[in-house]
């Protein structure tokens, strides 16, 4: 595995959010169908208003991948993707570009290193800001993701705009932050349980040199979230390669999901009710356990697992070069 080295001159704010966004919409390619398939496990069973029947019936990853293939063509593994690359832009724009930057405004002055406590806020700080900003797109890309499975009736929208007009015009301008609350806490438990997790594995693995036996003295500094200025000289830290950032993302990804995963399956099911389906997610969650008990919290977590996992290696490898190859591109455009 080869990769862009780090230059000598680390990326600004501005290089880091707008790498942030592309590897968003680069890792939702690859990875958008593990979503789907996500998204239709934790729906299905779910008591619905008015109560319908469906005829499908999903079994695990491969099993649900097929069906919707064999039942509603190829391009429903696609489903929502517009507005899933529109939320990358906006959502992993902020959540994960911005993280680096908001950190160090909360790292006390004169501090060497960042502690937990820092790191944690500032996860849970970038993802509340994302989602405030994007939940009317992540809206819209579950609505279309799960609208396969409502019964035999005709999709509810005809495209991207029209469900964002569709939904502000029967719902109300409420109805496109469906689902905000838990999303937060989804997103403020998924950032501490992915970005922080891959700034932790990432600086343990840089100071410790475990992915090489080759010694190096820009190991032994404290190494930022994704920085490629070594604290202790002008020159990159040793080891700050893909395999490194391999290993960390797919770390960062198993943690997420499985921190996550109860609040995912709340969110998806909520923003996905009709209008009167559920007064609350409050109301939903209890729904949700008296129905399934306390395993319908993990419902589609295989598909949850390989999507996040997958997700976070080729997001963050895709943001690390990306952010990369424009700080080298820099000097050339200056």
């Amino acid at each position: 595995m080869v990769g862009l080295k780090p230059p000598e001159v680390p990326p600004t704010a501005a290089m880091k959010f707008v790498s942030a966004g592309m590897a968003g919409c680069i890792a939702d390619l690859c990875t958008f169908p593990l979503d789907t398939a996500k998204v239709r496990l934790q729906i299905q069973g779910e008591v619905t208003i008015p109560r319908t029947i469906s005829s499908v019936e999903y079994r695990g990853v491969l099993g649900t991948l097929s069906t919707m293939v064999r039942t509603e063509g190829a391009r429903s593994l696609y489903s929502g993707l517009a507005a899933g690359l529109q939320r990358q832009m906006s959502f992993a724009s902020i959540r994960i570009g911005l993280y680096d930057s908001v950190k160090q405004l909360y790292n006390p002055k004169g501090a060497e290193n960042t502690g937990m406590a820092t790191r944690l806020l500032a996860g849970c700080t970038t993802g509340a800001v994302a989602v405030a900003c994007a939940q009317p797109t992540d809206v819209v890309k579950v609505r279309f993701q799960a609208s396969g499975a409502q019964s035999d009736n005709a999709r509810r929208y005809s495209g991207t705009v029209d469900a964002y007009r569709t939904i502000a015009r029967e719902e109300g301008v409420r109805g496109l932050w469906r689902g905000t609350l838990p999303n937060i806490a989804r997103n403020a438990i998924i950032n501490c349980g992915e970005l922080v997790t891959y700034d932790l594995l990432k600086d343990a693995l840089l100071r410790t040199q475990l992915m090489t036996g080759e010694d190096g003295a820009g190991g032994r500094g404290q190494v930022p979230f994704l920085s490629l200025q070594h604290p202790t000289s002008g020159s990159s830290p040793p080891l700050d390669n893909v395999p490194c950032h391999f290993v960390a993302a797919f770390g960062a990804g198993f943690c997420a999901t499985v921190v996550a995963s109860p609040v995912d399956v709340v969110k998806t099911r909520y923003m996905n009710a009709s209008p009167g389906q559920y007064r609350n997610a409050l109301s939903c969650l209890l729904a949700l356990l008296m129905q399934d008990g306390l395993a319908g919290l993990y419902k589609g977590f295989v598909p949850s697992f390989l999507r996040l996992g997958s997700w976070n290696v080729v997001m963050f490898v895709s943001y690390e070069q990306l952010q990369r190859a424009m700080a080298l591109a820099r000097p050339a455009l200056a």
